[in-house]
Formats: structure tokens, sequence, C-alpha cells
């Protein structure tokens, strides 16, 4: 068999550690069939009790196994999976979670995130997912965490919401984040 290794964007890999970010694709040799097989791998996290730099693709059950180790982590993931089906219904295939619900703090207030506006229908949306009140407080009542659109300008220095959660608010170096396909969603 031949493996050719793709980010979940579909470039090249390059960089031969990259499980936690590509999709597997075998192919045979004689064209008859073929075998797709999605490899996801959150990493440990770093000594900072955060992720390593990069977009870490998981599916939801490992998000849930990773990082749903306590019954108030168990609640919010609760509040999380109701955004995501919403999101999912309306379109949406990937939402990023970020906060400090992806780390090792043992009792998060919340988690953050933000979600792909491609292919979304805004009317499909719950409104409180295109509420930003202050401090999210629909949003949290609702879903017990906050989700921005990924595109959206998060800061004064013009970064997306997207490339905002990548970035340490303490010390400014770059962080982690998991990204979940919506397609296995169940």
């Amino acid at each position: 068999m031949w493996a050719r290794w793709r980010t979940q964007a579909g470039e090249r890999c390059t960089d031969g550690g990259a499980a936690a970010k590509v999709r597997r694709r075998l192919d045979t040799w004689t064209g008859l069939a073929h075998n797709n097989m999605v490899v996801f791998m959150i990493p440990q996290l770093g000594a900072n009790g955060l992720l390593p730099p990069g977009v870490h693709w998981a599916d939801w059950d490992e998000l849930v196994d990773r990082f749903g180790s306590t019954p108030w982590r168990q609640h919010l993931i609760t509040g999380l999976e109701a955004a995501l089906e919403n999101l999912k219904g309306a379109g949406c295939l990937t939402v990023y979670i970020d906060g400090s619900f992806v780390t090792s703090k043992t009792r998060p207030n919340d988690y953050d995130g933000c979600w792909d506006e491609a292919g979304v229908d805004p009317l499909a949306l719950d409104p409180a997912l295109l509420t930003f009140d202050p401090g999210r407080t629909t949003q949290k009542a609702t879903f017990m965490g906050e989700l921005f659109p990924a595109s959206i300008i998060a800061d004064a220095d013009g970064l997306s919401f997207l490339e905002f959660f990548q970035k340490d608010k303490e010390t400014g170096r770059a962080k982690g984040i998991v990204a979940i396909d919506l397609g296995g969603l169940a």
C-alpha cells in the first residue's frame, strides 16, 4: 500500500510528526479499493499546563475522554455538546476549542471557542450563539461557555478569534487549541 499524509485542509504534511492533525488515506496499488482512516491525537499538555502550539484535531469522543475528567468538566461538556449539535445542524463543519477547558486547570470556569462560518445558515442557529452581550451571559446561561465566529476580529491587534485563541493571553506565546470535525458528532 502507498500512504499519503495530508492535513485536514488537504495540504501535504511535511513535519513527519503530524499524526495529531493529519488525515491518512491508504490506497491500494490496484486502485480497486481504499480505506479512509482519520488519525487524531491530542498531544500531552506541556509543563505550563497548555497544549503545544498548533491546531490539534480530535473527534468528539477523544475530547470528552481527555478533558471530561471531573463532574464539573462533564457539566461543561453537556453544554458544549448542545452548542455543537446546534452548529452542526446549521451547517458548521469545524469548531475550535480553547480556554482553560483544554488546559490542566482542575476547575475551568467555562470553555471558549470559535466556529468556522463556511456553509453555516445563521437563521438555523440558536440565537444565543449570535448574542455577544457583556460577559457573553446569554451564551453561558444557554451553553455554559462562549463560542465566536472564527473570522471575527477578537482584539485591537486585528487577530481573528481563531488566531487570538492560539496565543497565551498571559505570556503572548503561541499555544495549542483543539479542532473538532463536527461530521463525527452523533
